[in-house]
């Protein structure tokens, strides 16, 4: 990649040594030159991140999700530094950008550009998710009813709490938490899981790229929330449509060159077996 000459930080001041860890990563980048913007306020505004050339997220995963649509818009690389619980997007540790920010300066990372899901409600302007869209009754805990079409053609309707539509990045959140798959970030699919269906038999789907999702609300006298990565934003009236798609916008997420998926998965979820023993 290329020396990066403007760098956007966004910094999370509940986190622990967040501030801290900005103050001292900024410094770095002023002595080597790098114009610097930073805030503690997200989610962005729109343009914010026009003209960087890189945007450093210190938080956690919940600080990344507030910046990536306007990274997305305005392609811009997040650099995610942890300084949350488990950090699947902020993958860079504390000392790892410390001893490493130079080398992420002169360009020594990797980009892996995340799919991201598109959604509209009766016809709007669409809005972006990187993790998912999570459909639900908007005032209390009574189950929803709710058709799903694909590509036009009915898939079923569902009785249940809600329904998450997931990316494959965000199948480790609240996909995964509900029962879910886990799929690898590299497939460009849309997972579906009812959350506590009625109907026992009712499992995840996964759907292609392509696919043209279609969700009706079809709970008499009832409203549903769209919840875009945890951010309510939206709400469907009875028989409004929620149209969901993978978007032709992805997401730049900046990684170590050495980063391995798989490492990630056993450190962040746990795993052990055999063959982690034998190493």
């Amino acid at each position: 990649m290329k020396p990066i000459r403007t760098l956007a930080f966004v910094v999370n001041a509940d986190k622990p040594g967040a501030v801290e860890l900005a103050a001292e990563l900024v410094r770095i980048a002023r002595a080597r030159g790098v114009r610097i913007r930073r805030t503690s306020h997200f989610p962005l505004p729109r343009g914010y991140l026009r003209g960087c050339d890189a945007c450093c997220v210190i938080g956690g995963d919940g600080t990344l999700l507030s910046a990536v649509r306007e990274a997305a818009r305005e392609r811009v690389p997040i650099i995610g530094v942890n300084r949350g619980s488990l950090g699947f997007l902020t993958t860079f540790s504390e000392e790892e950008a410390r001893l490493g920010f130079d080398g992420l300066l002169n360009g020594g990372f990797r980009i892996d550009r995340r799919a991201m899901l598109e959604c509209s409600v009766a016809g709007g302007a669409p809005s972006l998710a990187l993790n998912d869209v999570l459909i639900k009754n908007a005032l209390q805990t009574s189950l929803v009813h709710l058709e799903v079409f694909a590509d036009g053609e009915l898939v079923t309707d569902y009785v249940c709490d809600g329904l998450i539509f997931s990316t494959a990045t965000g199948s480790t959140a609240y996909n995964l938490s509900a029962g879910g798959p886990i799929v690898h970030p590299q497939a460009d699919v849309i997972a579906l899981t009812p959350i506590c269906p009625h109907t026992l038999t009712n499992r995840s789907i996964i759907f292609r790229d392509s696919v043209k999702l279609r969700v009706l609300n079809r709970t008499a006298g009832a409203r549903v929330l769209v919840c875009l990565d945890g951010m309510g934003e939206l709400r469907a009236s009875a028989d409004e449509a929620i149209d969901i798609s993978i978007s032709r916008q992805r997401l730049a997420l900046a990684q170590q060159r050495s980063y391995s998926h798989f490492a990630v998965m056993r450190t962040k979820l746990k795993w052990s077996g055999g063959a982690a023993e034998r190493r």
